[in-house]
């Protein structure tokens, strides 16, 4: 057995079923005597920024039961990166690791996915499948096998299997986690029905150890909703002006569905409430995913149009636009719809302040400040110079003010505001990214 041709599989297995077995039957039946099983395990939070149900050690060992040769563990990404991102170097990690075969399951036919999956290569951009698609993550598999072939020459061989049924119903790992947590972690024969016997035991030995279903630190996040200041809020990532003015609005937290509640409030849909409260959870900044997606850039591996320059520049593009009358949909579109568009936005921004004259005196150059939305929508800052505090709302050109509020909604992009001292006076610049 060559350890560098592998078929793989990518997954949660939370916990593995049936038809995850039929997925590992399917490529052991490919790999025979010639190619290695890798299932590659996404290990600390799920791919839709969820606590796991069922441990690491025991989905690993459910896996290798069923005859996978090798598990790897992918971590640090769901609880960064939403899986426009996350797929595309999950991808390139496993092509990296000899893959050349991938396995999934799937209810459409495989010209459906491979014509779709080819058309979202060609945008080379993977962040709007639209939701009515059927499959649309196994879409956005094959679209970033599409892509990466420009990087390494080397296009993976996709191949489908049904998706598992039983009794006419589509096997569910979310209802087989919730029946057994409503069972107060007793396995239902209903359910072990769904399982693999091997899994059945295995869960059985994980749930004695008290370990199983792992969960989030509950504790952690309500300290953050509780305590963060704004400013600090809005350096977290995923955490748009709406979204922080919220959590705020609703202070003090008692109990998680609170926070939940906060962030659908400030729209978010479920994947990205997950995603923002993972966040929260464990710190994570706009500047760790900024830096994180640099790295990935370098390496090839970010698509064109999700690059972190394309998101900055479609922040200026649309600002300007919109100075003019445009509307911001149209900008937008307009901004996407146009191929080499050449943008020369700054690389700084500056804006003045409404001072008090005896707050003049505490001002001193390079001083931190920090940068939020006030009660009026205004873009404001604050700062804090020994144990004096000024806050003041800034003095901005319209355009630069509406490409900064842009900036302050987005998901990743972090903004770095000091005070510097000018010959008409006090200014604030605000960098962009770094």
């Amino acid at each position: 057995m060559e350890n560098n041709k592998i078929v793989g599989i990518s997954a949660d297995f939370d916990p593995v079923h049936l038809g995850h077995e039929a997925l590992i039957k399917k490529a052991l039946e490919i790999a025979k005597d010639e190619k290695e099983v890798v299932v590659y395990l996404n290990k600390g939070t799920s791919a839709n920024h969820a606590p796991f149900f069922t441990n690491f050690e025991a989905r690993k060992e459910m896996a290798l039961k069923l005859g996978a040769n090798r598990v790897v563990g992918v971590d640090g990404l769901h609880h960064r990166l939403n899986l426009s991102y996350s797929v595309p170097i999950r991808m390139a990690m496993m092509i990296e690791d000899g893959l050349t075969d991938y396995v999934s399951a799937a209810n459409v036919s495989s010209k459906k996915i491979i014509d779709y999956g080819k058309e979202f290569a060609r945008k080379e951009i993977f962040s709007g499948i639209p939701r009515n698609l059927p499959n649309r993550n196994v879409i956005r598999w094959f679209a970033v096998n599409e892509f990466l072939y420009k990087k390494y020459n080397k296009k993976v061989e996709f191949h489908m299997i049904p998706e598992v049924e039983v009794d006419g119903e589509k096997i569910s790992g979310r209802v087989i986690r919730k029946e057994i947590l409503d069972n107060d972690l007793e396995i239902p024969d209903h359910i072990k029905k769904l399982l693999p016997s091997s899994t059945v035991k295995i869960l059985k030995k994980h749930i004695s150890y008290g370990n199983i279903p792992e969960k989030r630190d509950l504790k952690e996040i309500k300290w953050h909703a509780n305590k963060d200041s704004l400013t600090n809020l809005l350096d977290t990532a995923y955490i748009n002006v709406k979204a922080a003015e919220k959590i705020m609005d609703k202070r003090s937290y008692n109990f998680a569905d609170q926070i939940w509640g906060s962030l659908r409030m400030a729209d978010y849909g479920p994947v990205l409430t997950r995603l923002a409260i993972s966040c929260i959870e464990k710190g994570v900044t706009k500047k760790e995913v900024y830096d994180l997606l640099l790295d990935y850039e370098k390496d090839g591996i970010i698509p064109p149009d999700q690059t972190i320059s394309k998101i900055i520049d479609r922040a200026w593009f649309v600002a300007v636009e919109t100075s003019y009358g445009i509307p911001a949909q149209v900008a937008n579109k307009n901004f996407f719809s146009r191929k080499n568009i050449s943008i020369k936005r700054p690389v700084t921004v500056e804006g003045g302040m409404y001072l008090k004259s005896n707050e003049l005196k505490y001002l001193k150059e390079d001083v931190k400040v920090g940068l939020y939305v006030d009660n009026k929508q205004r873009i404001a800052c604050r700062m804090k110079i020994n144990k004096y505090k000024i806050k003041t709302p800034l003095v901005l050109e319209g355009h630069v003010a509406t490409y900064i509020r842009l900036l302050m909604d987005s998901q990743f992009i972090p903004l770095y505001a000091k005070l510097v001292h000018k010959k008409k006076g006090w200014r604030i610049r605000i960098s962009v990214g770094s």
